[in-house]
């Protein structure tokens, strides 16, 4: 081999060690991009329910690592943008319990949305709660390796545990030399665990003297009977923030009116059982993914300056997206109500 082949044999081996950085090197950061609006009668199906001349859709961002090229292309697109890993993912969380969480909690953002549409509809719906879901675990905290995500958590000390507030009341009384014995289920069985207390890491920004089991995010499994039938269908689909256009979709199935008015609506919201709408994140990113997608109006939360900065969005991209600010489930409803039908 001469000298001149060694050079260009050189060049291009160093050309491939540079890109192979760039595309594969992971660094300590998420990306996140606009995603896509979802017409919600394809995912969710009410026996009987009555058909619309608009659509309901939700919206989504998309999540993936961060990696050298992307990283710098956040730098000039502002509908890509980088979250530190430690925002996205739990300490010690690898990605299939980080995904697993997502999904418990479309479940339960499911359940809610459920519940507050077969009420405000006037329909059966029979509400069990069956105990708390175990969804995190801080590792090194006495629940690392004794609880598993998972986990069910239906008994402290003997005493029947139901939703998380009480889990929460009957742990905040204990100290760091205390012990505290749970009944959890395991799949099909039942488990005693005996479990201490210790402080929390500073990165989960507790008070200093606060003690706990090591469980975070914990969630009420509950279990519902409806009359008539749903049937959720969201495949991968994983977050909280669907539950207001999951609860409007429900709702409309289940009254004669169209209250889609023939419009296409989009929009986002965490849903809890009292009909209160919750803030999200991405919220940009969904405007522009609602405005991509043909949506007319969107629906966005008032909580943590959602709405501010989805305003924000709508005028840089200049859409023609009314966006709605709501604080509840009614204030869509009310909305709704005043619409001319298209």
């Amino acid at each position: 081999m001469n000298r001149g082949t060694k050079r260009f044999t050189y060049v291009w081996a160093i050309i491939i060690v540079l890109v192979a950085a760039v595309t594969f090197i992971d660094l300590p950061y998420y990306v996140t991009t606009p995603g896509e609006a979802r017409v919600l009668d394809e995912v969710i199906n009410v026996e009987g329910g009555s058909q619309d001349g608009g659509e309901f859709m939700l919206t989504t961002v998309r999540v993936g690592e961060a990696n050298l090229v992307q990283y710098i292309w956040a730098q000039f697109n502002e509908y890509h943008e980088l979250i530190a890993e430690d925002l996205i993912k739990r300490e010690g969380e690898s990605d299939d319990e980080y995904h697993q969480r997502q999904l418990d909690v479309m479940a339960n953002s499911q359940t809610s949305a459920t519940i507050v549409a077969y009420e405000a509809a006037k329909k059966e719906i029979k509400i069990t709660k069956n105990g708390v879901l175990v969804t995190g675990i801080i590792e090194g905290m006495p629940a690392d390796g004794k609880l598993e995500l998972g986990d069910l958590i239906v008994e402290v000390e003997g005493k029947r545990i139901e939703e998380t507030e009480q889990l929460l009341d009957e742990l905040g009384s204990y100290e760091e030399s205390d012990t505290v014995n749970m009944t959890i289920k395991r799949g099909d069985q039942e488990k005693q665990i005996e479990l201490g207390f210790s402080k929390f890491p500073e990165a989960y920004g507790t008070e200093d003297d606060k003690v706990g089991v090591g469980i975070t995010g914990p969630v009420t499994a509950t279990s519902i009977e409806t009359d008539p039938s749903i049937n959720i269908n969201t495949d991968e689909i994983g977050g909280p923030s669907a539950g207001l256009m999951f609860t409007l979709e429900i709702y409309n199935q289940l009254t004669k009116e169209d209250w889609t008015k023939g419009y296409d609506i989009a929009g986002t919201g965490t849903i809890n059982e009292s009909g209160e709408v919750g803030p999200i994140g991405g919220i940009k990113q969904k405007i522009v993914a609602a405005d991509g997608s043909g949506a007319e109006i969107f629906f966005a939360p008032v909580a943590h300056s959602n709405y501010d900065d989805a305003m924000e969005a709508a005028e840089d991209i200049d859409t023609d997206m009314k966006i709605v600010p709501v604080e509840t489930f009614q204030d869509a409803i009310d909305y709704l109500k005043q619409l001319d039908v298209k």
